[in-house]
């Protein structure tokens, strides 16, 4: 699922103090070859669509890399902060270099600039998206990523205080409110498998979100049947036919149920009262099961 880009607000420049001091500094642009780059370790982009890499790799051989890569100097070369995308379709389209500008960034704010820069792309699938927007708390707040989801849980409930000032900054910047993000999105990363990986591979998030509300067991054919085109009403008659389907299911055989209330192993492990209970089921069952019983 695509995004459209928010608008980049100031109050979050404001926040991030000096990484968005260094990241808006005076351009000095120059090119390096791109087998002197290397990915970012901080690159929140888990996956890279090989048809949209093609695509950008036909413009960049038209018009070249219009917009350059943010880099910053590494043992041995230099690290992407953002734009690992071009660079990928820049060798694509056969480029021996490609425009950067370089910046003397440390992890954190390599960190928070590569998420910046991603969140405000329109191609972010939905789950890039909120790794991101999480990565981004864990970040602002100084926590460990693993504590970033119970803090944002906490807050909810909480009387409002600096970090929820602090999380107002950011998601303001980004085009949305952080308990929006809390209540509605953060769950997709506790989305079976099978569901989260279409959605990163481009299922939308809202067909992902009616997927995982039927049966697990249904998921697979469900996340197919929106692959193939099907449209959010369609999955949503199809969810209720399963559903129909399964109450329309027999019952356990009847002979199956009372070869094991009449069993001598059952029988013998009941209480006096629980065991006349069974008898007069069992009495009550048509009269070939109670002749399979006897056979």
């Amino acid at each position: 699922m695509t995004r459209k880009r928010p608008p980049r607000r100031e109050g979050l420049d404001e926040l991030l103090g000096q990484t968005a001091d260094l990241v808006k500094a005076p351009v000095v642009e120059q090119t390096l070859p791109v087998d002197r780059l290397r990915s970012g370790t901080a690159q929140p982009r888990r996956a890279f669509d090989n048809a949209g890499l093609e695509s950008l790799a036909a413009s960049i051989r038209a018009q070249g890399v219009l917009q350059p890569l943010l880099v910053r100097p590494v043992q041995g070369g230099h690290e992407i902060v953002a734009g690992e995308r071009r660079w990928r379709a820049a060798q694509l389209a056969g480029l021996a270099e490609v425009p950067v500008i370089i910046r003397h960034l440390d992890d954190q704010q390599a960190r928070v600039a590569a998420l910046l820069e991603n969140l405000q792309r329109e191609d972010l699938n939905t789950v890039d998206e909120v790794d991101a927007k999480l990565d981004l708390v864990a970040s602002v707040l100084r926590l460990p990523r693993e504590d970033a989801r119970a803090r944002l849980m906490q807050l909810l409930r909480e009387e409002p205080g600096q970090d929820h000032a602090t999380l107002e900054a950011v998601f303001t910047a980004l085009g949305e409110t952080w308990q929006s993000f809390t209540k509605n999105k953060l769950r997709i990363l506790k989305w079976p498998s099978v569901v989260l990986e279409a959605v990163r591979a481009g299922l939308p998030f809202t067909l992902g979100r009616i997927i995982v509300g039927a049966p697990e067991e249904h998921h697979a054919a469900l996340v197919a049947l929106a692959q193939g085109g099907a449209t959010r009403r369609e999955i949503q008659k199809e969810i209720r036919r399963l559903g129909r389907s399964h109450e329309e299911a027999p019952m356990p055989d009847a002979l199956q149920v009372a070869r094991v209330l009449g069993s001598a192993r059952f029988l013998n492990n009941l209480q006096p009262a629980a065991r006349k209970a069974v008898d007069r089921w069992l009495a009550k069952m048509p009269d070939a099961v109670r002749e399979a019983l006897s056979d």
